[in-house]
């Protein structure tokens, strides 16, 4: 059911084990707390990558909500789900920005036109799943090389901090960073799920209050790209920006050479929708398979879409999933307030340009915790679908992969094209592997784990 939902008992009040179903909804004052709830959830996140990738915040918010909807009406509301900015592409567009005119409107042109190329492959690839079958996709990306894609595209990410944030002011990244642990560990339920929120708007506070006290800093700038004397916090584009208006949209230049920089998130999209339906299938007690096919494409589709307009990639959320399984509330109403809330703040640059004040310092204490996150939970793939790495089929293409994308090691092709870091990394996993598994069969040398085994249950968010 797409719209029309069935009151929910007294609509006030859920009985012990009892769960609000997607088809089904609280009093209407109800869900609107329950989406502004899930905009909280998603928000840090959501406006942290696009910063992280150069993009737009508010243009990312804004079609956060624009992908939401879409997604709820092409999987015809059986997947509670909201759609927020990826963290897939950033080791990508990082390569992007320093082959295509770096952070300049050009540079956004080729970034979000790569990016909408690869939301036309995923959503092919949801096609072929709808019609093929869910099989395909163990077969392709069993547990070991998803698991090892996701590790890559987190730990692949480590140089940015060390390079470009953390010089922008350590000492704000490092109070930013213990300050985000703490929250996150120390507070249960909703202070702790938005945890990442909190510890950005702290450190921007004390980013700001440092300016006032210590005056302007001599540290790297990720502006300028050299050292120099500049203030942590510059207001003056939220002074000068409207309080309601169209985010800064612009409208994507393709070039295939920066596409397949961001082809390998494509693996990593697959993993996170098919981790989270799942996950949403067991706390609703449906059978979603049917279902895989459509997500994975609306995702693509969405993904297509929002970068038409100058915005992120999208992704399925997992801070949202959290929020239903503490809620238990899993009503789709919800998730469409969500989406018109978030398209309402897309419409006021003035918030846009403050998200985008957000001080290099302080993303530096925040990518730290995210981008170990994600890699983290590579190896949570492998723990829950027990890999076994005594067998070098799958210890030796991992291990080499995830070193390349940590470097970043750069294979240059010629004198105009190279892979570098995580491409590079993603093509030995998933390459690697599989032409392992075929000489081991003709050789004999080594046992090929059984093609697909182990279902992915969870990945990135």
């Amino acid at each position: 059911m797409v719209a029309g939902w069935t009151k929910h008992g007294d609509g006030r009040h859920l009985a012990p084990g009892e769960v609000v179903r997607p088809d089904e909804r609280l009093s209407w004052p109800r869900m609107i707390g329950f989406g502004a709830q899930h905009v909280v959830a998603m928000f840090g996140a959501t406006f942290v990558f696009p910063l992280v990738m150069g993009l737009d915040p508010n243009v990312a918010i804004m079609f956060s909500g624009v992908a939401t909807i879409m997604f709820l009406l092409i999987v015809r509301g059986k997947i509670p789900s909201y759609l927020g900015s990826s963290a897939s592409f950033v080791g990508g567009v990082l390569a992007i920005r320093a082959l295509y005119g770096g952070d300049t409107p050009a540079g956004d042109a080729v970034v979000t036109g790569a990016i909408l190329l690869v939301g036309l492959v995923l959503a092919l690839v949801g096609l072929a799943i709808h019609f093929v079958g869910v099989q395909i996709i163990h077969r392709v990306f069993p547990p070991v090389v998803t698991g090892g894609v996701v590790m890559l595209i987190g730990f692949g990410l480590a140089y940015v901090v060390a390079d470009v944030y953390w010089p922008s002011d350590q000492w704000i990244a490092l109070i930013t960073m213990v300050v985000t642990f703490l929250i996150i560990v120390a507070f249960r339920g909703f202070i702790g799920r938005i945890g990442i929120l909190l510890g950005l708007v702290i450190g921007f506070v004390l980013s700001w209050a440092a300016d006032r006290v210590l005056g302007d800093i001599t540290a790297y700038n990720a502006g300028t790209g050299k050292i120099d004397t500049h203030p942590r916090v510059n207001l003056d584009a939220v002074a000068s920006a409207d309080w309601i208006g169209l985010p800064n949209m612009h409208l994507p230049d393709i070039k295939v050479s920066a596409a397949l920089l961001v082809l390998p998130a494509v693996i990593a999209l697959i993993a996170e929708n098919v981790g989270h339906v799942k996950a949403v299938g067991e706390m609703t007690g449906t059978d979603v398979d049917p279902y895989l096919g459509r997500a994975i494409a609306a995702d693509g589709v969405t993904t297509v879409v929002a970068t038409a307009f100058g915005g992120s990639p999208t992704t399925t959320y997992a801070e949202n999933i959290g929020v239903m399984a503490a809620t238990r509330v899993y009503s789709t109403a919800a998730y469409y307030i969500a989406a018109v809330i978030a398209i309402l703040f897309g419409l006021c640059p003035k918030f846009g340009a403050l998200v985008a004040a957000t001080p290099n310092g302080v993303l530096g204490g925040i990518t730290v915790i995210l981008y170990g996150m994600i890699g983290l939970l590579g190896a949570k793939i492998w723990i829950e679908n027990r890999v076994d790495f005594s067998n070098p089929i799958n210890m030796v293409p991992i291990g080499a992969g995830i070193i390349l994308a940590i470097g970043p090691v750069k294979q240059m092709f010629g004198s105009d094209f190279a892979l570098e870091g995580i491409a590079l990394g993603t093509i030995v996993v998933v390459g690697g592997y599989h032409l392992l598994r075929v000489v081991s069969r003709q050789s004999g040398a080594a046992e090929a784990p059984a093609e697909g085994a182990g279902q992915t249950r969870e990945a990135s968010g």
